[in-house]
């Protein structure tokens, strides 16, 4: 069974983001760049399920500009066996990402598709659900713990009460949680070996998906700045603050 793992190259979590002093975006110059946690997090259980015998190959997919080549060598340093890179300078969004994806599926018919639940630059948390109801298949998202046996995936996944188990008939999509496991430290003879395996770059036409932008960004702004905190003599002068001040009760 093949299993195909989007992946999304988005500024390093540790990096603090700044934005375009005309307002149009976010600033990525001469930035550190990374693979999405939560995309790296499902490379890591689709290595696991092949570790276990259960899937035969691995193929990280990436959509955007030739960079990307960087992402998908890094998750072939997981232990991905093959990557495809759909190159493209258009600023992709969900819509046109779950699209690629499906040509991708129609392609080479992977029996499961595990992706991040949303990634960390835009929070859409879209791409997986859009993917499922574009291919007509059963998916689970949020999920802590996969298990894949007998044609079928059994995903505990988390929600507001606690947890949840589904049980979903492959092929199907899956959307990691944070908790789903731990990636591994990518080791140096396996990013000599990334190097080596294969690597295949499409464009949206030649999978025939049109890509054009249907939402604008107007203006990116950051967050307002935080006011000091003050401290309060007693309950009192706290209760008059919030109403007269804060005007919170």
């Amino acid at each position: 069974m093949k299993v195909l793992v989007p992946v999304k190259r988005v500024v390093d979590y540790n990096v603090k983001v700044r934005v375009k002093s005309d307002g149009s975006g976010v600033d990525i110059a001469n930035v550190k760049m990374s693979m999405n946690p939560f995309d790296e997090i499902a490379i890591e259980e689709a290595v696991r399920l092949k570790e276990k015998g259960v899937v035969t190959e691995v193929i990280a997919v990436s959509c955007g500009v030739s960079q990307c080549t960087e992402t998908l060598r890094t998750a072939m340093a997981i232990g991905a066996d093959r990557a495809i890179l759909v190159e493209t300078a258009e600023e992709l969004q969900p819509l046109a990402v779950a699209k690629i994806l499906k040509a991708l599926m129609d392609k080479e018919q992977p029996g499961l598709v595990i992706l991040g639940k949303q990634a960390i630059d835009d929070d859409c948390n879209q791409t997986g659900q859009m993917l499922a109801a574009l291919c007509d298949r059963p998916q689970a998202t949020f999920a802590s713990k996969v298990e894949v046996a007998d044609g079928k995936a059994t995903v505990t996944r988390e929600v507001d009460g606690g947890s949840e188990t589904l049980s979903l008939s492959l092929p199907a999509i899956i959307t990691t949680d944070l908790r789903l496991n731990e990636p591994r430290y990518v080791t140096l003879p396996n990013i000599m070996k990334a190097k080596k395996k294969q690597l295949d770059t499409y464009s949206p036409a030649d999978l025939g998906v049109d890509v054009t932008s249907r939402i604008k960004t107007l203006k990116v702004v950051e967050p307002a700045a935080r006011s000091a905190g003050i401290k309060v003599a007693d309950v009192a002068t706290l209760v008059e603050k919030l109403r007269n001040d804060a005007k919170v009760i």
